[in-house]
């Protein structure tokens, strides 16, 4: 390996080292309280190392959730196309939440903790998200168009199914099923989304 080579891999690694390390602290302390020179701190290097990476703590931000959102986009890309509308919509439901329990720190920068809009909701850096998002909104389409949800406003439908899987999501990667047995939280979880699937059905 060349000179040139290892210095770029040893860039790469040290990004990595920042994100994990942003991703731990974000959770842990939240948005504001956390800053570049407490990331730099947990990584034993100077907070100089941090600025060669990123401007500031919007843009190590930002990093992120461009990064959960392009695997997320990933997951969602896998529902397959030649089942009928409803059923991949079904299966959308199941996708979404193999996502957030697969990656729950990703998915709690995304869509739970709560930092500024600029740090990743401008018209560029959005894109991703609402790239996302039309995966939705256009089956929720489709199955409108093959005789589906009659006379229901499709944005307004896509955002009740949206709703209602990330309140699963959420109860379950933030810990809050403490009254259940451990070993139900999955049986839980996977159940109430079927039965979600069962009455839209019924719609």
């Amino acid at each position: 390996m060349g000179i040139a080579e290892r210095k770029e891999r040893e860039k790469k690694e040290m990004r990595e080292l920042i994100l994990r390390t942003a991703t731990k602290l974000f959770m842990e302390n939240g948005y504001e309280k956390t800053s570049m020179r407490n990331i730099a701190e947990a990584m034993e290097y100077s907070p100089t190392t941090i600025y060669l990476y990123f401007k500031d703590k919007n843009e190590l931000f930002y990093a992120l959730s461009e990064e959960g959102f392009r695997m997320f986009f990933s997951y969602l890309s896998q529902a397959p196309k030649d089942l009928p509308p409803m059923e991949r919509l079904k299966e959308l439901g199941r996708i979404y939440l193999k996502f957030a329990i697969d990656h729950p720190g990703y998915y709690d920068l995304m869509f739970i903790l709560r930092a500024p809009m600029e740090s990743h909701h401008t018209a560029e850096g959005w894109e991703l998200g609402m790239k996302s998002h039309s995966v939705l909104t256009s089956i929720v389409h489709e199955c409108i168009n093959g005789g589906h949800f009659k006379g229901m406003n499709p944005d307004q439908l896509a955002f009740m199914i949206w709703s209602f899987v990330h309140g699963v999501v959420t109860f379950q990667i933030r810990d809050r099923l403490k009254m259940y047995e451990d070993h139900e939280h999955h049986e839980l979880t996977y159940g109430a989304l079927e039965i979600f699937n069962e009455m839209m059905d019924r719609l």
